[in-house]
């Protein structure tokens, strides 16, 4: 009997309440799962992820919710063969699957490890402190909160676990609880999946919710306080992002739709050099690979018209080694599309593409088939031959540029200067990505200049980079994953820019020792805290931000000066040449400004033995007045900011990182220089 899937919502495990939809196997036609449609309680869905999942995460910082992520990512590495298992049956090969299920476990680590970039705090500060008042009384700075609401993700059909995974590994991190809503027609491998994760028990109870049926009126429920974000076609986004609710409310909406890519191969990029072959290779991957159904795939393949026929012999040279059919059968290199349904829309759009760009290679009614003796049918299935389409006069023949077909599809077009192949791209009018084989520097920079305000993201692809390349098909967690126009104006992922997504930015206004208070980062003007004791003789717990130690003060002489010239190397004529300055800024013989930062050091340093166990490195330091022989130097130290480090195992030492500030003062009080050091400092509780 076909498995029936069940919603995880309000705490537990509950089917649907109306007649099931059957979801198909995309090889064989087979029945494999139901889902009811309806029955759904959003509103208390929506309440309950905010009630009971958000305050658990806000409450956690952001290196408690790193470790959670990875926690979760290396438990499904655990049970991925359980995944594959059932991937089979949506028509996608190993390597198919290996994008959706080890590419969205990828992207759990990256978060993970993203939290080394974010403070160990439930908060995050952003970007530079801004003063607003001559005497440094007023002050502002930029803070990121966790919102009160719930991430609704509403998801695509052809990569069900990785458009789940990218999306909460996000929000999760940013300290917002999900709910996920996956296309039906694949949903049953989203539920193995949250299955999985609901079972390990390492997210807080409400941070994950799942509907596998209809998320019809979902949208009816949202706050302000939420965020919806949407992959899959720009029809169906474009009603999303007009519903009422969504306007009312100012609900931030992302959208991710597919978007007919381009890649353009380059003038210099003749038949035989690695960049046309790079160039091949890149199309036909990205046309069989999850049979065509990536939205980041090439549909538009822009060529130099004197290449245009060896482009076209080239790829079908290179498809024709293509094999279809089963997924399983040994040999086979492109499996099914998701389903029927799906397949029909696929042959519908290319006949209507073809009326005026002919198709060149590929057979839309029939295709030679691998592992009929596991069941494939073209007759049940949705199996498909790749598809080339060729259209001479890209300018006057315009659906190449407006009328995606979902599948393992593209269309050639010929262009002659580099210029012309801008406009050909970015006729597409927004896409996710596109790529330029080129080796050229001056190509690539005329041509990404000229495209870049069409596209989420440019490939540059040269054999220079071809080993280590992930592709044009591979959105990146560190890398934003959206484009403008159609493909829907959003931006997922990202590293800190996708997190910022589920976050609040508020401008916080007040004086140097509050907004000090509150951010829990020494702001300069703040007051400070002196101590009996030198502060590198405290442990990372009983630092204070704010805690201050000033040093003796130090008259510099023309020996230091020398000396230092001897010692590091550095004979720029301004330290040792005074007979050199005449038309320059300087009056004499100026200090290195690292001879004042290294004799800082040196005043502010405790050189006996304590808790600091090293110095870390350093952040940033301007020199803002030269200092002359005969000028004192002074030295005020004070914590900046605290930031503790994870024990890589029980042997390590418990410790975190101190940021300094330094600032060096002559003797009229005016500021020399000012940098801020890190030193690792061990914590008092090794445990």
């Amino acid at each position: 009997m076909p498995h029936t899937l069940e919603n995880y919502t309000l705490g537990r495990w509950t089917p649907g309440a109306s007649a099931p939809q059957e979801m198909l196997d995309a090889s064989t036609g087979e029945v494999i799962a139901l889902a009811n449609t309806e029955g759904f309680d959003f509103a208390s869905i929506l309440d309950y992820g905010r009630r009971v999942g958000n305050p658990q995460l806000r409450r956690m910082t952001f290196h408690e919710r790193g470790r959670m992520l990875k926690a979760l990512a290396f438990h499904l590495q655990e049970k991925k063969e359980i995944f594959y298992e059932l991937s089979y049956r949506s028509g996608a090969t190993r390597a198919d699957s290996w994008i959706d299920i080890e590419g969205g476990i990828g992207n759990l680590f990256a978060n993970a490890s993203l939290r080394r970039k974010f403070p160990d705090k439930p908060f995050y500060v952003e970007g530079e402190p801004v003063g607003l008042s001559k005497g440094g009384t007023f002050m502002a700075q930029h803070l990121l909160v966790p919102r009160e609401g719930v991430a609704v993700h509403i998801n695509a059909y052809n990569f069900p676990i990785w458009g789940m995974l990218e999306k909460i590994a996000v929000n999760l991190l940013a300290g917002m609880p999900a709910v996920v809503k996956p296309a039906v027609p694949s949903a049953y491998l989203t539920e193995a999946v949250v299955r999985e994760i609901i079972a390990s028990g390492i997210l807080p109870e409400g941070a994950l919710q799942l509907v596998v049926g209809s998320g019809q009126g979902i949208l009816d429920h949202v706050t302000y306080q939420d965020v919806v974000t949407f992959t899959g076609s720009a029809s169906t986004g474009r009603k999303l992002r007009a519903h009422p609710r969504i306007i009312e409310e100012a609900v931030p909406f992302t959208m991710e739709a597919d978007s007919l890519n381009a890649a353009v191969l380059g003038l210099d990029a003749r038949p035989g050099s690695p960049e046309f072959d790079l160039f091949i290779k890149e199309i036909r991957k990205e046309m069989t690979a999850k049979c065509g159904q990536k939205c980041t795939a090439i549909r538009r393949a822009i060529v130099p018209e004197a290449y245009l026929e060896d482009v076209q012999i080239a790829l079908g040279k290179a498809l024709a080694q293509t094999t279809v059919g089963h997924p399983q059968a040994e040999g086979v290199r492109m499996g099914a599309l998701a389903g029927r349904a799906q397949a029909d829309i696929f042959r519908e759009r290319v006949r209507h593409l073809a009326q005026h760009t002919p198709i060149v290679y590929g057979n839309l009614e029939e295709v030679e088939l691998l592992g009929k003796e596991r069941g494939a049918d073209y007759a049940k299935g949705a199996f498909t031959s790749p598809i080339v389409l060729r259209n001479d006069q890209p300018f006057k023949h315009l659906d190449s540029h407006e009328i995606e077909a979902f599948g393992p599809v593209v269309t050639l077009m010929p262009y002659r200067e580099t210029e012309e192949a801008v406009t050909l791209a970015n006729m597409g009018k927004g896409s996710l990505v596109c790529s330029l084989a080129t080796n050229d520097p001056r190509t690539a920079q005329d041509f990404v200049l000229g495209a870049a305000t069409h596209h989420g993201r440019i490939l540059v692809l040269n054999g220079e980079m071809a080993k280590e390349s992930t592709g044009h098909g591979s959105p990146l967690p560190q890398l934003i994953h959206g484009g403008p126009g159609r493909a829907g104006g959003g931006q997922e992922m990202g590293g800190i820019r996708g997190v910022e997504h589920f976050m609040q930015r508020v401008a916080l206004q007040g004086s140097p020792s509050m907004i000090t208070a509150i951010t829990e980062v020494y702001q300069t003007g703040a007051k400070q805290i002196e101590k009996d004791k030198h502060p590198f003789q405290h442990y990372f717990e009983e630092l204070e931000i704010g805690q201050t130690y000033t040093t003796h003060r130090h008259t510099v002489t023309e020996a230091d000066i020398s000396a230092f010239a001897q010692v590091s190397g550095d004979n720029f004529y301004a330290h040792v040449d005074a007979t050199s300055l005449e038309g320059t800024l300087f009056t004499g013989r100026v200090a290195h400004g690292y001879y004042i930062l290294s004799k800082a050091a040196g005043m502010f340093v405790d050189p006996r033995k304590g808790p600091v166990l090293l110095n870390y490195g350093l952040d940033e330091c301007r020199f803002t007045k030269p200092v002359y022989p005969g000028m004192t130097i002074g030295v005020t130290l004070t914590v900046k900011e605290k930031v503790g480090q994870e024990k890589r195992d029980e042997t390590d030492v418990a410790k975190g990182i101190v940021r300094w500030l330094v600032t060096v003062t002559d003797e009229t009080g005016e500021t020399v220089a000012v940098a801020t050091i890190l030193t690792m400092v061990k914590k008092r509780n090794q445990e």
